[in-house]
């Protein structure tokens, strides 16, 4: 078994990179376990929230990214605001698709009057909130440059203040490193045939989601919207109120029927100059294109790691030579938080720095490193590797909280399956404080996940199709019960069923 102070290192000093929500819970965590000396949060930009913090300018929308971009090390930009790889993905009239009850940290409740999917502003005033017993511990305008491991064993950090270009860059050790920065940096924007040429002769016509703002932007334009993940389908029916009807929504698998105002397309295969034309693979031709719109995620994009040895980044489809999609397998001193997709990010983010946490303070351990290798190989196989790595599709994400939970309170890794304390099929309410590791108590609890929030997340898709059947009248929606999603009426009918 390895832990944080084998091989003489002992974690005294922490170094966490990005004051978004992952970033957060970590320094609550790390504060919990009273075991370091010193957590410093470094943040790139001048308030806490990470991708929650939107930036509402209205050149954001004009923004661009390079045509195509395929590089996951594609620039690292100067962190100042106007720096395109500083910008939010958050949009203008983003809504969460995920409900509040489930969303959240485990120790704060939203606002009474919040909708129940709140908008990108109501999440950043809950963070802001959220982060208000750790401010002190965090660096604003101090972007992380690089990040490199001394002979010690220790990381040396290398940053500069984004507001003061003069002064020269600060370095400075610290024994153990959790990377909170997020993954929706670089934008993917796959090579096509012909879209180098159209990009120069149509400059800004091709853009991604990460620089959309507002529906406004392509009002009476002709707009393909590529890919229909969650982000592209809300994007593409704000779009299509305002855009030449029928919208096209280019995708490997439509998501739904053709209708008046969207057509669905299979993917982009060319681009011509000449006439605007966008080429399909089923051999349909649109011309007079106005405007394309990639809405086909980011790659996993580190630059300040780029010296590791083995690397964390190659491909850039997923962070390589890890452990459960956190420790750094040659060197679990430098760890990283919500990775994962598919998932519900705040009580992922909570689990993984509890064990985080526990792990460098040498009350849990590791296994060796040979397990920790057949562990990647594992998931390898599993999932296909790839970007398919770190998804985690329901129910795979709710076990993995409750696995994570296990293993932080009881010391040892648990299937997920069942709670470790009662044995039970059915999750219990997980509200024990069991001594753990050397005997030592988990002063912070992680979430553990009760059979409502695995009702509630099997059903969010649903949950939101209702919230927005009400239109307008969504804003004043707090309950599942009042969208028509009562837990307690569906116990009561089950009950009834089996009896």
């Amino acid at each position: 078994m390895v832990g944080a102070r084998d091989n003489n290192c002992k974690v005294r000093s922490i170094c966490i990179v990005g004051a978004g929500p992952s970033g957060l819970a970590a320094a609550k965590y790390f504060i919990a376990e009273e075991a370091f000396d010193r957590i410093v949060l470094f943040e790139q930009r001048d308030n806490v929230g990470g991708l929650w913090n939107h930036l509402p300018r209205p050149e954001a929308g004009k923004l661009a990214s390079e045509v195509p971009q395929t590089d996951p090390n594609g620039g690292y930009g100067d962190g100042s605001p106007e720096d395109p790889l500083v910008c939010s993905p958050i949009y203008d009239l983003l809504e969460t698709n995920i409900p509040r009850g489930l969303m959240g940290f485990s120790d704060q409740e939203w606002p009474s009057n919040c909708q129940l999917f709140p908008n990108h502003k109501t999440v950043l005033r809950y963070l802001e909130d959220y982060a208000q017993d750790v401010l002190h511990l965090i660096r604003f305008n101090n972007k992380v440059l690089d990040i490199t491991q001394t002979s010690n064993g220790r990381w040396l950090i290398e940053s500069r203040k984004t507001t003061h270009d003069q002064l020269p860059n600060q370095s400075e050790t610290f024994d153990a490193v959790l990377v909170a920065s997020g993954h929706f940096d670089v934008p993917y924007i796959p090579s096509v045939s012909g879209i180098t040429a159209w990009h120069d002769t149509y400059p800004g016509s091709i853009t991604h989601s990460k620089f959309y703002r507002h529906p406004s932007d392509f009002a009476d334009r002709k707009v393909v919207v590529v890919g229909n993940s969650a982000s592209g389908q809300d994007i593409a029916n704000q779009v299509r109120s305002v855009s030449r009807k029928p919208l096209l929504q280019s995708s490997k698998a439509p998501a739904q029927a053709s209708s008046a105002s969207k057509l669905e397309k299979p993917p982009i295969v060319k681009y011509e100059t000449e006439g605007r034309c966008v080429h399909f693979a089923d051999g349909t031709v649109e011309t007079n294109v106005d405007s394309i719109l990639y809405c086909t995620g980011y790659f996993y994009s580190y630059p300040f790691l780029r010296s590791l040895q083995p690397p964390v980044i190659t491909s850039g489809e997923y962070v390589e030579n890890l452990y459960q999609h956190m420790f750094y397998r040659p060197r679990p001193t430098l760890a990283f938080a919500a990775l994962n997709q598919k998932i519900i990010p705040f009580p992922v983010a909570e689990a993984q720095c509890s064990m985080v946490s526990g792990v460098w303070a040498g009350r849990l351990r590791l296994p060796e490193e040979s397990e920790m290798r057949r562990w990647e190989q594992r998931t390898l196989e599993d999932t296909g590797g790839g970007r398919n790595f770190h998804v985690l599709k329901f129910p795979k994400d709710a076990d993995y909280i409750n696995m994570l939970h296990d293993w932080a309170m009881n010391g040892t890794e648990s299937s997920g399956e069942s709670c470790a304390r009662c044995k039970e099929a059915t999750p219990c309410n997980g509200a024990g404080k069991a001594a753990v590791g050397k005997g030592t108590l988990v002063r912070k609890e992680p979430p553990y996940w009760t059979e409502k929030e695995y009702w509630t997340r099997e059903r969010f898709p649903e949950i939101k199709k209702a919230f927005q059947a009400f239109d307008e009248e969504r804003h004043t929606k707090r309950s599942l019960e009042e969208v028509g999603f009562d837990f307690a009426k569906y116990k009561g009918d089950r009950w009834e069923w089996m009896v």
